[in-house]
C-alpha cells in the first residue's frame, strides 16, 4: 500500500478527512492555480489540463461546426479541388463573412486545410469523412439528439420527452408508415456498413452453414456476409415492414438464391430453428434487461447443440468508462428511452444466464464503431 493510500485508509478510520480531499481542495485553490501556472515544473501540465477542459466547454460548438459543414455538403464539394469563400457561400445562401467563420472553423477542426488565395480545400479528415460509410448521414441525424440534450440537467433527471424516441419507434415494436420505415432502414443501412466491417474483422464465420440475422433491417450486413462468406446460407428475420428493402439488397448484391427473409417479432415468441449461428448487431442496447433476456433465451432455444451466438454493438467500458461508451452511446439511448448501452460483462452474464457457455469477447479494431462477443450453446 502506498503512503497516500495508506493515508487515506487511516484518516477514514478517524472519521477525518483524506488526503485525497485535502489534495482535491489544494489543487482548487487559486493561489495554487497561479503558481502551478508560472512554475518551470508545472506550468506544461496546467496548460495542458486548460486546453482539455476548454476542449469540453467548447465541444458543442464544434460538433454544430461539423454538423453545419455537413448539412451543407461542404467537404463533399471540396473533394473535387479547392473553392473560395465567396463561392461555397453563394452555394449556401450564406454572407461570406459568416462563411469565412464556418470555414476557419473547419480548418481549426482539421476538417478542411486552408489554400493559396483565400482558397480552401479538404484534410485527410475531411475525405476520410465523405468516404466512410453512413457518417455524414449519422452526423446530419444528430440534430435530434442536440435538441434533446438542450436542457441537460432535466435530460438527465428522466424530465425530458426526447425527440429521439419519437424518431426510432420501430424499437418499440409498433407500426410504422412506410416513409418512417424507409427512413429508419436507410440511416440502420448506412451505419452498418462500417460496423459489418469491424464485426467480419472480429469473427471468424468460417464453417457456419446458415446464419440467422435478428433485427437485421435492410440486409446491410448479411449482404456484407455474403460478399464474404460465399457458401454460408442467410436468414434476416425482422419485422414485415423492412422487408422489401431487404430483398431489394439482395437481389442487387447477387445474393437472392442464399436468403431467406422471414417476418416477424422477436419480443412473440420462438425464432427459426435452422440456422447453427445467430447474429445480433446493433440490437440489444435498443432494449430493456427483461426484453434482452427474453430474446436471448429465445436464441439459445433456436439454436443447436453447439451453435454460436455473434453479438456486435458499441459498449461501455464498464470498470474503466470511455468517451465512447460511456459519454456517447450510454446518452443516445439513455435519450431512445428503450433500452441502455451495456458493458461486455454485462452481456457476458445476460448470455450466461440464458443458458450459453465460452462467452469471449473479441479483439475490437475500433471499439467506438462497435464491440464483439462470441457465445455457444453447450
Amino acid at each position: 500500500m502506498t503512503y497516500a493510500a495508506h493515508g487515506e485508509t487511516l484518516a477514514a478510520s478517524k472519521g477525518r478527512p483524506s488526503t485525497s480531499g485535502w489534495f482535491n481542495r489544494l489543487m482548487a485553490a487559486r493561489g495554487f492555480q497561479k503558481w502551478a501556472a508560472k512554475s518551470f515544473l508545472t506550468r506544461r501540465i496546467v496548460r495542458r489540463e486548460g486546453e482539455a477542459m476548454f476542449d469540453l466547454l467548447a465541444g458543442f460548438c464544434h460538433s454544430q461546426v461539423l454538423s453545419a459543414l455537413v448539412q451543407l455538403e461542404i467537404p463533399h464539394k471540396l473533394m473535387d479541388g479547392p473553392m473560395e469563400a465567396q463561392a461555397l457561400a453563394e452555394l449556401a445562401l450564406m454572407p461570406v463573412e459568416r462563411m469565412q467563420i464556418l470555414l476557419r472553423a473547419g480548418v481549426a477542426l482539421g476538417v478542411l486545410k486552408s489554400r493559396r488565395k483565400g482558397r480552401y480545400g479538404i484534410s485527410r479528415t475531411g475525405a476520410a469523412l465523405v468516404g466512410v460509410p453512413g457518417l455524414s448521414q449519422m452526423i446530419a441525424h444528430h440534430d435530434v439528439l442536440y435538441r434533446d440534450l438542450s436542457d441537460p440537467v432535466a435530460f438527465f433527471r428522466g424530465e425530458v420527452e426526447t425527440e429521439l424516441a419519437r424518431f426510432w419507434p420501430y424499437v418499440f415494436g409498433g407500426d410504422m408508415e412506410p416513409e418512417v420505415a424507409a427512413t429508419y432502414s436507410d440511416l440502420m443501412a448506412q451505419s452498418q456498413l462500417l460496423v459489418a466491417d469491424d464485426t467480419l474483422a472480429a469473427v471468424d464465420l468460417s464453417g457456419v452453414k446458415r446464419l440467422m440475422d435478428i433485427g437485421g433491417g435492410s440486409g446491410a450486413f448479411l449482404a456484407a456476409v455474403g460478399a464474404v462468406y460465399k457458401g454460408t446460407e442467410l436468414t434476416l428475420f425482422d419485422l414485415p415492414e423492412v422487408g422489401p428493402s431487404a430483398a431489394e439488397r439482395f437481389a442487387t448484391a447477387g445474393l437472392t438464391s442464399r436468403t431467406r427473409i422471414v417476418c416477424g417479432s422477436f419480443r412473440d415468441g420462438a425464432l427459426p430453428q435452422d440456422a447453427d449461428a445467430i447474429s445480433l448487431v446493433r440490437v440489444l442496447y435498443d432494449h430493456s434487461d427483461e426484453t434482452v433476456v427474453a430474446l436471448l433465451a429465445h436464441c439459445y432455444a433456436a439454436l443447436p447443440s453447439g451453435g454460436r451466438l455473434i453479438i456486435s454493438e458499441p459498449m461501455t467500458g464498464g470498470a474503466q468508462p470511455t468517451r465512447a461508451g460511456d459519454a456517447y452511446f450510454a446518452l443516445y439511448t439513455l435519450a431512445m428511452r428503450t433500452g441502455r448501452t451495456r458493458s461486455a460483462t454485462e452481456i457476458t452474464q445476460l448470455c450466461q444466464v440464458a443458458g450459453f457457455d465460452a462467452v469471449k469477447a473479441a479483439s475490437s479494431r475500433r471499439p467506438f464503431v462497435t464491440s464483439c462477443i462470441e457465445a455457444r450453446k453447450p
